[in-house]
């Protein structure tokens, strides 16, 4: 076998007659299989042993010669060879074919490649491939026309009248002589000079021609093999045949489209040694050709060949194509052994890195490892032994399992997998039971509950495999989400309530108002019920030397409760006291005002002061993000821990509950009701005088159910007290919102229909007072709807994200930096009034390009070159800047990727990026796995088109990111200039828009219901819109340039997640958008080699123009096109990538006729052959390394590694190289 790491791309092209020959082991004359009384395969049939190999390993068929000594000997018997019986997996044979036969690809695929190389239209060549007309290969001096067809009839009359001075055929021979008699290098030099003059539908006849004709010339493939002298024969063993329990067979499809192919071609032979009628012999050709056809893509062409039960037969295309096919099934998703998949439960007890595995499901996944150290320790005497003694469990087994897994860990992965949180790796601690125990703030990022989940557990086997999980893929380093960087590991639930009523304040609870020298007092005090976490206390400062207290008070004594001060203990000892929930406090002291002036009386301040807020989840969440960035991820792991253990206890010890009577009820309720049927009655009214449409009652009566709706929320909301424990689970963040409570208490509201609208009748009453049957009734339509909804949108939103992967798979942080000058101007987005993403967010992560200066003392605020965090982002904002020139992805010259620079933080580590992160992969998951967040809802007006018909959610991000021609779609003007004139026509139901530019004036129509967004007199730049709505990207990159389409997929894509609160780095999107901007449309050739109206990658573009220039030449002129990211995946440089991806069959033929060769340089195309991927690890800087790190025991338990530490020291060591070289 080929070792896989050894090459560096692949080329794939059409097999000639000899080449097929070349890989054959003989010729398979019969139809038989196997015979069916010894199951011994049959001499020269589809299974045949001196062909595809031995069916037992090193043993011929006679049984003369057995066993490996013999290896490679031929049976002088039975003529195997005796060798592995794995060559059967291997081994080719083929079919003679007794005339020639059309391959259908090549023939029927759009375009068709024949045809086009014969310029013969498609229905021609059908007629003459399947014997229905003649075809004039030699005119010879007769008044026929080369390639002209002839019926029967035709055909005689001709021969009658010319006789032998001309000659036509018939069936795939035909092809195959016009195809020898083309000359390629003759027909491009004649389509060149065409190419000239032409214009219009000839013109696109000829670029397609010349196209397939070029690449013919360029791959060295011969047009006249795609049609075939032979067949190949795949081997055996991937067309397999196993017997069945009842003595029957099953057997792969191709075994019985093989068969009917021998069957038909010794048929053939036979009539043609008998010299049968020409009428007999067409008809059996044809019955060959249509055999062939069926076995290559069965059901391409007329009705497919069935097998039992009217079930089509799947051929060799069936075979590639699709989600069961080869490449999605086997070469993108293989199966691996060392895992299991059990139910997941909740075990609060381990730590942030744990998981916990069941025993027997742990002894089974580490098994070899166990064998070994039974053997190594001498407790059994080889590894038969000891696999006994597992088998029978004995109780030695258990102490050797323990120490197996102490230095191993495992990784845990739910399905769905939708970002690459999905899979981490965890230590494996043994508990009973058969279920994997999770620890609950894991929870978050695999979206997992514990109603029944399942989540299966992998093992890493190899030593870097080990190192690998333990290094990147530990969960403690998953503290940030890949998708915004703000923490994934967010307490929620029991966490938040604990750590909110244990950070409560009330007013005169016990012992208020005593002060306390030291932590430790006030925890006696408590143990003696002095005091209570709520109340409110006095502490010296200089009890916690470590913390930074504000200049003048580290002796002062401040206030605080008893419980925010248990809460603060949790915290790193340098870190600031937490007294108040607010940012401000996360990253200063104490504010002064809680500090008790000299003399001043604890008791009085405390009358006089508000009582400070508790803790909330979005606050808990802040300040694991504050420990993460002060002090990385060890000591986060460990405050996550603390965190989750203290808000458990105190949940528990709080007592808090909830039962009906925590539910309030509000007395008018009933009045509020009564009052909106009033306004309902009369709208009712109106619409039966004709006033109003019924559309116009329905949405007025769904807009008066609605503020009724409202008018009792408020009323609740208004009533409920702090103390109450609904409040404070909805307050703290823990669980549920102020809807819940309208439903608990007030009324359900309005439900939905199964049509997508709102039914009219409400429901009035509450859960609490119950459901009459009609409202249950009607509830059950909403829940059915909300059921079905969300099935359909993780659909869409997962073939989006496949879509998204595949067009970017292969972005790769290829170098450190690309050397660009230019840069990408940013500035917050807004729609209208509204803020849909400011400046800061768009600013922190990213490397400026060039230095930013105070808009008032003209100051640098921050120099070019510099990766913005987040206080010089602020302190940027706070300056007033409102835009800054960053780098980009969109502006980086990386080829094949992006450097580090344009592409700034990491923001799953919050350091920079690294070389080789597969940022592409992140970005698709970072838009698609929120994409189950979004709406399935296109909002519409009515029906009118007009500013607010505009396609919102998860449909908005597929129109823009497949480039589509949008829904409410706006006019865009082509000039810069002014608004001269704005004139409506009655008549034609339209108003003109004129612009006046600068050297010409252009007049637009829009339609009458379009809302104008200019006035006269306004000034407009090309590209602006004119009237409300959609841009549609296609116009704007044709109208303006490929940065500015960039830059508004990029807004769009952003106002389309920011509207459902889905917050995206802008990083992401700029990957997707510059991958749909790659290729560009040439105009004219100039003196270059490239056709007219080709795609070529912009990268290839300018290395052709560059070569042209230096020699002097003309250079091409081309245009920037945008593709949708499914035409963006599908026209990629590697046919791999593209051929697994959609369209197999397509691809495949369009790359083998020109001789693809895939440079491999993506993720997927090297999954595909099995080679390790160039990206992380895999590239080849750190493919070289070797692991060597000599760490003491008690340091191992502490240090986590990263990346970066590597790098260093592989810095280092070269530096120490080239010093060595330079002495």
């Amino acid at each position: 076998m080929i070792d896989v790491n050894k090459f560096e791309s692949m080329q794939i092209g059409l097999a000639s007659p000899n080449k097929i020959r070349s890989w054959s082991y003989g010729e398979v004359k019969k139809p038989e299989t196997i015979n069916y009384r010894t199951l011994k395969p049959e001499k020269d049939g589809l299974f045949d042993e001196r062909i595809f190999g031995p069916t037992k390993d090193w043993s011929c068929a006679c049984g003369k010669y057995k066993g490996i000594r013999y290896r490679g000997i031929v049976c002088d018997r039975c003529g195997v060879e005796v060798t592995s019986a794995k060559v059967r997996r291997e081994r080719m044979g083929h079919i003679e074919l007794a005339a020639p036969v059309s391959h259908i690809w090549y023939f029927k695929g759009i375009p068709s490649r024949m045809g086009l190389v014969l310029d013969i239209s498609p229905r021609a060549l059908e007629e003459v491939i399947y014997f229905a007309a003649y075809i004039v290969i030699d005119a010879g001096d007769t008044d026929l026309e080369d390639k002209q067809l002839l019926t029967e009839a035709e055909y005689r009359e001709k021969k009658a009248k010319f006789g032998n001075r001309f000659e036509a055929k018939m069936g795939a021979e035909a092809v195959k002589e016009l195809l020898e008699q083309v000359d390629i290098d003759k027909e491009v030099h004649d389509l060149k000079e065409e190419l000239k003059t032409a214009t219009g539908q000839k013109r696109t006849r000829a670029i397609r021609r010349l196209d397939i004709l070029d690449a013919f010339k360029n791959s060295g493939n011969k047009p006249s093999w795609m049609v075939m002298d032979c067949i190949p024969v795949i081997p055996p063993d991937l067309r397999p045949m196993v017997q069945l329990d009842g003595g029957r067979f099953a057997t792969s499809d191709l075994n019985d489209l093989y068969r009917r192919v021998i069957n038909r071609n010794n048929r053939l032979k036979r009539l043609l040694d008998l010299n049968a009628p020409r009428i007999i012999v067409q008809n059996e050709k044809r019955m060959l050709q249509e055999a062939v056809d069926a076995l290559i893509d069965n059901g391409r062409r007329g009705r497919p060949v069935v097998g039992p039960g009217n079930r089509p037969l799947k051929s060799l295309s069936h075979m590639l194509k699709g989600k069961q096919g080869r490449f999605r099934q086997n070469l993108l998703g293989k199966r691996v052994d060392y895992s299991g998949r059990s139910v997941i439960d909740v075990s609060p007890k381990l730590k942030f890195y744990q998981c916990g595995v069941p025993r027997p499901m742990a002894l089974e996944l580490f098994k070899p490892f166990v064998m070994h150290e039974l053997v190594k320790r001498g407790l059994a005497s080889n590894i038969k032994n000891a696999k006994r003694k597992i088998d029978r469990e004995d109780d030695d087994i258990w102490d050797i399992l323990e120490d197996v897994i102490k230095e191993r860990p495992v990784l845990l992965n739910r399905a769905p997998t939708l970002h690459r949180l999905g899979i981490q790796a965890f230590e494996p601690v043994l508990v009973p039971g058969k279920s994997i125990r999770l620890h609950p703030l894991a929870c978050e990022a695999y979206n997992a509950d514990f109603d029944g989940d399942q989540m299966a557990i992998h093992v890493p086997l190899s030593d870097e495999a080990v190192a690998e999980s333990r290094l990147l893929m530990l969960a403690a380093h998953h503290i940030l989400a890949p998708k915004d960087g703000k923490p994934i590991v967010t307490p929620s639930q029991d966490i938040v309530l604990g750590n909110y009523w244990l950070t409560q304040a009330e007013r005169g609870r016990e012992g208020e108002g005593m002060i306390f020298d030291s932590p430790a007092e006030a925890a006696i005090a408590y143990a003696n019920g002095d005091i209570h976490y709520h109340t409110r206390i006095g502490l010296a400062a200089d009890s916690m030397p470590e913390k930074p207290w504000p200049k003048g008070y580290e002796h002062g004594i401040f206030v605080t409760t008893y419980g925010k001060l248990v809460f603060n203990q949790i915290f790193p000892k340098d870190f600031f006291y937490i007294n108040d929930p607010t940012q401000e406090n996360l990253t200063h002291p104490v504010d002064e005002r809680y500090f008790l002036q000299p003399g001043e009386d604890i008791h009085e301040k405390l009358d006089n002061m508000k009582l400070g807020k508790a803790f909330k989840k979005g606050f808990l969440s802040d300040s694991i993000a504050q420990i993460y960035k002060d002090y990385k991820v060890q000591r986060t792991s460990d405050f996550l821990d603390d965190l989750k253990e203290l808000g458990y206890t105190v949940c528990t010890t709080s007592g808090l509950t909830i039962g009906v009577e925590d539910i309030p009820t509000i007395t008018d309720k009933d009045d509020i009701v009564a009052e909106a049927r009033k306004k309902v009655d009369v709208v009712s009214k109106q619409y039966r005088r004709g006033l109003i449409t019924d559309e116009e009652r329905h949405d007025r009566v769904i807009s008066i159910w609605n503020n009724c709706k409202d008018i009792v929320q408020n009323e609740i909301a208004q009533i409920h007290a702090p103390r109450n424990p609904i409040t404070i689970m909805a307050d703290s963040g823990a669980r549920g919102n102020i809807s819940n409570f309208t439903q608990l208490a007030g009324m359900r509201g309005l439900m939905a229909a199964p049509n997508g609208g709102m039914m009219e009748i409400p429901v009035t009453s509450n859960f609490r007072e119950g459901l009459s049957v009609l409202e249950m009734f009607m509830s059950t339509h909403g829940a059915r709807k909300g059921m079905t909804d969300t099935a359909l949108k993780t659909a869409n939103s997962g073939y989006l994200t496949r879509r998204l992967v595949d067009v970017a798979q292969d972005v790769i942080i290829r170098e450190e930096d690309c050397g660009t000058d230019r840069g990408l101007t940013v500035h917050a987005i807004t729609e209208g009034d509204e803020m849909i993403e400011p400046l800061f967010d768009r600013l922190v992560g990213r490397y400026t390009s060039k230095s930013v200066y105070d808009p008032e003392t003209h100051e640098v605020i921050c120099p070019a070159d510099v990766l913005m965090d987040e206080d010089m982002a602020h302190k940027i904002v706070d300056a007033g800047v409102t835009e800054v020139t960053i780098r980009s992805v969109f502006t980086c010259n990386t080829q094949h990727g992006v450097c580090k620079k344009c592409y700034g933080m990491n923001l799953a580590t919050g350091d920079d990026v690294e070389v080789g992160e597969a940022v592409g992969t992140v970005a698709a998951q970072s838009i698609g796995e929120p994409g189950t967040q979004l709406t399935m809802r296109n909002f519409h007006n009515g029906g009118v088109a007009g500013a607010a018909d505009i396609t919102q959610g998860l449909p908005r991000v597929q129109e823009l990111f497949e480039a589509r021609n949008p829904k409410g779609r706006a006019t865009i003007s082509e000039v810069t200039g002014e608004i001269t004139s704005i004139e409506e026509d009655p008549a034609e139901h339209t108003r003109q828009i004129t612009v006046k530019g600068q050297t010409d004036t252009r007049t637009y129509d829009v339609p009458y219901t379009a809302s104008v967004a200019v006035a006269e007199g306004d000034h407009v730049v090309r590209g602006d819109k004119l009237t409300l709505g959609s841009i549609d990207p296609k116009e704007l990159i044709r109208v303006r340039d490929a940065l500015t389409t960039e830059k508004y997929i990029l807004s769009e894509i952003q106002k389309a997640y920011r509207m459902q609160g889905v917050e995206i780095a802008d990083k992401h999107v700029e990957v997707m958008a510059r991958q749909m901007l790659q290729k560009v449309r040439i105009l004219d050739p100039g003196e270059t080699d490239i056709l007219p109206g080709e795609l070529m990658d912009i990268g290839e573009f300018k290395a052709r123009n560059r070569e042209v220039i230096i020699s002097g030449g003309i250079p091409a002129t081309a245009q920037s096109v945008i593709l949708g990211i499914t035409k963006a995946a599908l026209e990629t440089n590697s046919f791999l990538s593209a051929a697994s991806f959609q369209e197999t069959t397509r691809v495949l033929t369009d790359a083998s006729i020109r001789g693809k060769n895939d440079p491999l340089l993506g993720l997927k195309e090297n999954v595909i052959i099995g080679k390790i991927i160039p990206a992380g690890t895999g590239m080849p800087v750190y493919r070289e390394m070797e692991p060597k790190v000599d760490v003491p025991e008690d340091e191992k338990k502490k240090s986590v590694y990263s990346i970066a530490d590597i790098e260093k020291k592989l810095a280092a060591a070269d530096a120490e190289k080239d010093k060595g070289s330079a002495d």
